[in-house]
């Protein structure tokens, strides 16, 4: 089956990337890496980081891209290949990848969503947050340093005990003290 990807200039994207080794715990042992990535692609290719999660193996990212631009793939292949350069080369690379030139640091695809209005974007973003308490990490999400809540809480939006002591379901905006 084919997948064709959603492609909206200015739209808003949920996303999920994954290592290609779910046991390591490459991206936050590397956060400053991935960082530096990231910024300098949103140099070259802006687009505003709504919300996001870096977890041990996997991150979660909501973006919205300029009004005249719906390339988040080269984004997401510039961040990835950036990311990838800065760690040592010392991953098993399968001969596929080999013959392809890659590297094994990341999974070759990764999931996207289009958010379709203020509902699925709240839902969205409640997930990102809630992500590290959900996989066990921390038991409030504000405890999680590589998580764009901290934002959120410094400017009054979500509170600072925000997904505490909640069931594994996760959170909404209406538990939302």
């Amino acid at each position: 089956m084919y997948y064709c990807r959603s492609q909206v200039a200015g739209a808003t994207y949920f996303f999920t990337l994954n290592l290609a080794n779910r046991n390591l715990s490459m991206l936050v042992d590397n956060i400053d890496a991935l960082r530096e990535s990231i910024r300098r692609v949103r140099t070259t290719h802006p687009f505003e980081i709504v919300t996001m999660v870096v977890l041990s193996e996997h991150l979660h990212a909501v973006w919205t891209l300029p009004s005249d631009d719906a390339d988040f793939a080269t984004r997401w292949a510039l961040i990835k290949a950036g990311f990838s350069r800065r760690l040592p080369n010392n991953e098993r690379i399968s001969v596929s990848r080999k013959s392809k030139g890659e590297r094994s640091v990341w999974q070759r695809g990764y999931w996207e969503h289009l958010i379709r209005d203020d509902d699925d974007l709240a839902r969205h973003g409640d997930y990102v947050h809630y992500n590290p308490v959900k996989h066990g990490y921390v038991s409030r999400a504000a405890d999680w340093s590589h998580s764009s809540i901290h934002r959120f809480i410094r400017d009054g939006i979500i509170p600072a005990d925000w997904a505490s002591e909640m069931s594994a379901g996760g959170a909404s905006r209406g538990e939302r003290g």
